[in-house]
């Protein structure tokens, strides 16, 4: 295929936009370091913890409408074998959401903490950070490889270029403007990309709903493509456990990312931080609506008086590229190089979040704490943007490998629902949960979940749960296995975290038995009460 000169020329010029917006943030980073009295690496990482609050709904919308989830939810709707009930990504971040701003963003916000790690340092120690910060980590760099991935499978349909050419140039970019300005510069970015996402997308409905090839809305609602399913779907009693698992996965697994802390954290207040996400909870079901009505008209299309011709794309095994297909073959070019640049730009808008979240963490939580105490502030801006770096040539490199976002996108939040959330809510609403809960649950949470397998790393499952199914050759759960690991996880902490809380309290066993020194006298470290008069202050400072 041909290369859509036009088409890429334009991409390119939204690219250097996209850059330009970037190194204009970084110069607004410069001048908020140049007045700031504290640490100068916090600006970088919380924006100095006066984001705007409008500035605050744009990046926190945006860092979740990525390609995995513009993409996926199309993805959902189109397959005949799951539909509209099975587009999980619009409800489930708005409850993720809606659950950030009521039990969340005042118990982290608060206290001033700078990353997600930091209560789990304060109460559990260095060790156990270390020790949480690598399913984090993972966590990221397969979110940056779903949204990488579904870049490069769009632009290689549409523009005919390269897939493997796509990746390195948005991940390039994305990189750079991440390294040159910190948060200010991706939550800037972020309110261009969004609006551009936003206008390309609902610009596209309309001209795939008149396409030729496109039938009447009411013709489609028997069928989709060959098979006997309306578009809507259906829930058969037999998937209502993975339907359950992948809703809770989305949902409570979003509320483990470190992105979705840092905007809070960056808000000039708690009230503040709890409006953002309130009001983030709306904009990001609406961003979904397009993604929704796309899948509707290509499961809707008879394909046959297109191009792409026969079979369909399920058929063929295209069912996670038919946004880009839709795009390309019921739209005039210029509407799909549009398309193109939604995607470009919900892409690097959650891909630059997920890198500074990674680099956030590690230089505040492992490097500043573990590795250089004494490190000056120029030396931290470094670390953290060679971890930026990192992390993205590391998630670049994932994202050759496999077409499914939805995979992606699922697999990017398993390790955090199942490892990272009942550590979080142990950590913020169980007063008694210690080091000891805190490593039982981690590892009860992780066994249970390596056990149950995972057909997309090809890791054969060892606890057959009922309701199992042989799929290709793949054994593949329908019980709720992630759900059970998570609950197995918090009640772990919970039980053991009192247990022994109780035995060396009451002295049922020597306090030499206590080698990680959780239960010395006058050694427990509390977490700092907020000051309600600075909590106020930063309450009328709120910019609306």
């Amino acid at each position: 295929m041909a290369v859509d000169v036009p088409g890429l020329v334009s991409v390119i010029i939204f690219y250097v936009c996209i850059l330009g917006c970037g190194v204009w943030g970084s110069r607004k980073s410069k001048k908020v370091e140049n007045k700031c009295t504290g640490p100068k690496s916090e600006i970088s990482i919380v924006g100095g913890r006066n984001i705007n609050m409008l500035v605050g709904i744009f990046t926190m919308t945006a860092t979740w409408v990525g390609g995995g989830y513009i993409m996926g939810t199309t993805e959902s709707v189109y397959s005949p074998s799951q539909g509209l009930v099975w587009a999980l990504g619009p409800p489930s971040y708005a409850i993720c959401f809606i659950l950030g701003g009521l039990f969340f963003a005042k118990p982290m916000r608060s206290k001033r903490y700078v990353t997600m790690l930091d209560p789990f340092q304060n109460r559990y120690g260095k060790a156990f950070t270390v020790a949480l910060l690598l399913p984090a980590l993972v966590s990221d760099l397969l979110w940056v490889a779903c949204i990488l991935a579904a870049l490069g499978g769009t632009m290689s349909i549409i523009l005919g270029l390269s897939s493997t050419i796509s990746i390195i140039i948005s991940a390039a970019v994305s990189i750079l403007y991440t390294i040159l300005g910190g948060l200010y510069s991706v939550a800037y970015t972020d309110v261009i990309q969004l609006c551009f996402v936003f206008i390309s997308l609902w610009l596209c409905v309309p001209f795939i709903v008149l396409s030729p090839a496109v039938t009447t809305f009411s013709q489609s609602l028997p069928l989709n493509q060959s098979h006997e399913h309306s578009w809507i779907g259906q829930l058969e009693l037999a998937d209502a456990g993975k339907w359950v698992d992948d809703m809770l996965l989305l949902a409570l697994g979003g509320l483990s990312y470190q992105a979705l802390y840092q905007r809070i954290l960056s808000a000039a207040s708690s009230a503040q931080a709890q409006v953002t996400c309130f009001a983030a909870a709306g904009t990001v079901f609406i961003m979904g609506i397009p993604s929704i009505a796309i899948g509707v008209m290509a499961g809707s299309a008879d394909w046959n008086q297109t191009a792409y011709g026969l079979p369909p794309p399920f058929e063929r095994g295209d069912a996670g590229k038919i946004l880009p297909l839709a795009l390309q073959q019921l739209t005039p070019p210029w509407v799909a190089v549009l398309g193109i640049g939604a995607v470009a730009a919900a892409v690097m808008s959650s891909m630059d979040s997920a890198l500074l979240s990674s680099a956030s963490m590690f230089t505040q939580n492992i490097y500043k704490t573990t590795l250089r105490k004494r490190a000056s502030d120029r030396e931290l801006l470094w670390v953290i943007r060679i971890s930026v770096l990192l992390v993205g040539l590391a998630g670049m490199g994932l994202a050759f490998g496999d077409d499914s976002v939805v995979a992606f996108w699922l697999l990017s939040g398993d390790l955090l629902y199942c490892v990272i959330f009942p550590q979080l809510v142990c950590v913020l609403h169980f007063q008694r949960a210690n080091t000891y809960g805190a490593f039982c649950g981690f590892f009860v949470g992780l066994l249970l979940r390596l056990l149950s397998g995972e057909p997309v790393l090809r890791i054969p499952p060892v606890l057959l749960y009922p309701g199992w199914r042989e799929e290709n050759n793949q054994i593949r759960q329908y019980f709720p296995y992630r759900t059970v690991a998570m609950l197995s996880s918090m009640m772990s902490i919970i039980a053991v975290s009192w247990l022994l809380d109780l035995m060396f309290n009451r002295q049922l066993i020597p306090e030499s038995w206590d080698f990680m020194q959780v239960f010395k006298k006058n050694e427990t470290e509390e977490d700092e009460e907020p000051d309600p008069y600075e909590e106020m202050n930063q309450v009328l400072k709120t910019k609306l």
